[in-house]
């Protein structure tokens, strides 16, 4: 029985984000035993937990008595060991950010189209699926037919849907992304751009692959997560690819038997971006994980999970 619960969540709704409300959040998972990442902003909140399944439900009461937050919903796995290496609780301008002024999904978002009635949208012939992740994140599954805008951080969406428009301007539109916190942002986006029939999957890709049993499923491929699981797969079960030490990127078992992977150092993706030393200095930080490993310790260096790509 896997110990660990794991809860990705956010909520769009008018918070006092200060820091009393930072420390309030930071004491009720210390005190039990819950870590991972809290995003607050006064849009609302965003994070990934994980933690024992008692505290983990004292945890979730908690945000659930925030304001604005009785309904808040969550995406829910299970590991057998803890995906985070230590807890977090950051207050930020935007718990997503798109980095355009005036875009408030608290006032005006996409429809919400539930996993049971996602296949019958994306096949729909006047209907363009966008995928609203990053390029490292589509790599390594998307939905059949997706267009993968290809940008490197979600700051890089507004510009290029601006001219995707140009291309398709009588097109209903359907987003999605991981937990479905981007795509809710990205449609209220588009109907500020003057956009009407915008749709988005509520949950995103891991409420799909919760939901959706694998044979009637239009998902290819693995979903990136932001935690040491890397990636799921349908049943959110933890799927085949592991992170590169060195630059973060998803590999695929194939990856692992390329000779530019060096474990700790380098992958294919990476090889020729590194120096020697900055190779050596990977190296020395792998050895010392794997000396920790072996008193059963975490290293402190092995941090960068929660770091990555956000």
């Amino acid at each position: 029985m896997p110990v660990f619960r794991i809860a990705a969540f956010y909520k769009f709704t008018l918070m006092d984000a200060g820091k009393a409300l930072q420390q309030a959040l930071f004491d009720v998972c210390s005190d039990n035993e819950v870590i991972g990442t809290i995003l607050i902003a006064p849009e609302g909140i965003n994070g990934t937990i994980a933690g024992p399944a008692d505290g983990m439900e004292r945890v979730l009461e908690t945000l659930r008595g925030l304001p604005g937050c009785a309904d808040l919903d969550h995406k829910e796995s299970f590991a057998d060991t803890q995906p985070f290496f230590r807890l977090k609780v950051r207050l930020k301008k935007e718990i997503v950010t798109l980095g355009v002024p005036g875009v408030d999904p608290n006032k005006a978002a996409g429809t919400y189209v539930a996993p049971e009635d996602w296949n019958d949208l994306i096949l729909s012939p006047d209907v363009v699926t966008i995928d609203t992740r990053n390029d490292y994140e589509v790599r390594i599954g998307q939905f059949k037919g997706a267009i993968n805008p290809e940008t490197v951080s979600f700051r890089d969406f507004p510009d290029w849907y601006r001219s995707f428009r140009q291309t398709r301007p009588n097109a209903r539109i359907a987003m999605y992304c991981t937990g479905g916190i981007r795509c809710e942002k990205s449609t209220a986006f588009a109907l500020a751009e003057g956009d009407e029939e915008v749709f988005h999957l509520k949950g995103g890709i891991l409420k799909y692959l919760e939901t959706i049993p694998k044979e009637n499923s239009l998902w290819e491929g693995e979903c990136f997560v932001f935690d040491r699981r890397v990636a799921v797969r349908h049943g959110l079960e933890v799927g085949e690819f592991v992170s590169c030490h060195a630059c973060r990127e998803p590999l695929a078992p194939e990856d692992l038997k390329s000779p530019l992977f060096v474990k700790g150092e380098s992958c294919p993706h990476c090889h020729d971006l590194t120096s020697e030393e900055q190779r050596a200095r990977f190296a020395e930080r792998q050895r010392q994980q794997e000396l920790a490993a072996a008193r059963g310790e975490a290293h402190l260096g092995a941090k960068y999970e929660e770091e990555a790509k956000g």
